[in-house]
């Protein structure tokens, strides 16, 4: 690891003023579980680094029936858990922290971060960038090991998945996220937050190199029942190999309108319409929801080794269904 200079501000005004102009001068420390990884293996080299934990703004989980939850940036993912209000109506949030199941990272890691995390991406991991090619210009993850990556919304150049477990939850929830910066905050959807880098400078928000995701607003839930579905290859610590977050409005018995999400199956959180557009409007069903979610995974291009994964989200998308219309338990 490169020495670097460390600060601790108490304020988002001075955070941001610390910050460079260019990715990579300074980076932000929150929980730390990826940003230390990132530095040990010289993914990046920050000449400084902002600790922001201190600045109180960035803190804590309100909620109220009007104005739905609030949370900071620097909530932990043990706090999400532990909040009585977000198991009750927010379930798709509290199951997909749940798959973190790691007891040190519950407790460092937060909800910013996970939302910021980098690709895990073995190529990118290695320190060959998104798109990574061999001696002759071949694209090494269509010619090679590419089990776990994507097979939607990888047209090129971008192969890897989206690692965060929260992100389909909040999309399926239609959350807002804040971001600071010196102009103020501004706002933009949970969906329209994610971006899918086409230069290997680029990263996979919409985040400025000199802002701070600094909270998230979730909308009231009340009548909305919300699930997410994971699967996973080991129950210890891993990610998942596909996952699929679900909210629905009923009346009655009738989907009013539902939001379908594909996590861990693209390069960015997946919204899945046409599986939106099969449930509009019709009583939920077994065979509904295996018609919805077939239709989640219309278009996909699987590569060479990761067929499989086409049906493990047709699945994570109908179980999510079923479990959210039961009332997410």
């Amino acid at each position: 690891m490169n020495a670097f200079e460390y600060i601790a501000p108490t304020t988002k005004e001075q955070a941001v003023s610390l910050l460079g102009n260019q990715w990579g001068e300074s980076e932000i420390l929150a929980g730390g579980t990826d940003l230390l990884s990132l530095m040990k293996d010289y993914l990046t080299t920050p000449k400084r680094v902002v600790n922001i934990k201190a600045i109180k703004e960035f803190q804590g989980i309100k909620y109220t029936s009007s104005a739905g939850l609030r949370l900071g940036a620097l909530v932990t993912l043990d706090e999400l858990l532990g909040n009585a209000t977000v198991k009750k109506e927010y379930p798709a949030l509290a199951q997909a922290a749940e798959g973190v199941t790691s007891p040190q990272i519950r407790n460092t890691g937060t909800v910013g971060g996970e939302l910021c995390q980098r690709s895990r991406c073995w190529y990118f991991r290695s320190g060959l960038g998104y798109f990574p090619k061999d001696e002759s210009g071949k694209d090494l993850v269509v010619n090679g090991q590419n089990e776990y990556h994507a097979i939607l919304g990888n047209s090129g150049p971008a192969y890897f998945v989206h690692p965060s477990s929260l992100a389909p939850a909040l999309i399926a929830l239609d959350a807002k996220i804040r971001i600071f910066g010196s102009s103020g905050w501004r706002d933009v959807s949970a969906e329209q937050f994610f971006a899918t880098p086409k230069n290997d400078g680029d990263r996979e928000t919409v985040l400025k190199p000199n802002e701070i995701l600094g909270e998230i607003i979730v909308p009231p839930a009340k009548g909305i029942r919300n699930a997410t579905y994971e699967v996973r290859q080991k129950e210890s610590l891993d990610w998942p190999l596909a996952a699929a977050a679900v909210a629905l409005k009923m009346n009655g018995k009738t989907i009013q309108s539902a939001r379908v999400v594909l996590g861990h199956v693209a390069p960015v959180p997946w919204r899945a319409q046409d599986a939106e557009k099969a449930l509009t409007g019709k009583a939920v069903s077994e065979s509904l929801a295996a018609e919805a979610g077939s239709a989640a995974v219309n278009g996909a291009k699987p590569l060479s080794q990761n067929g499989y994964k086409v049906q493990l989200a047709r699945v994570a998308a109908k179980r999510a269904l079923l479990q959210a219309a039961q009332g997410g338990a």
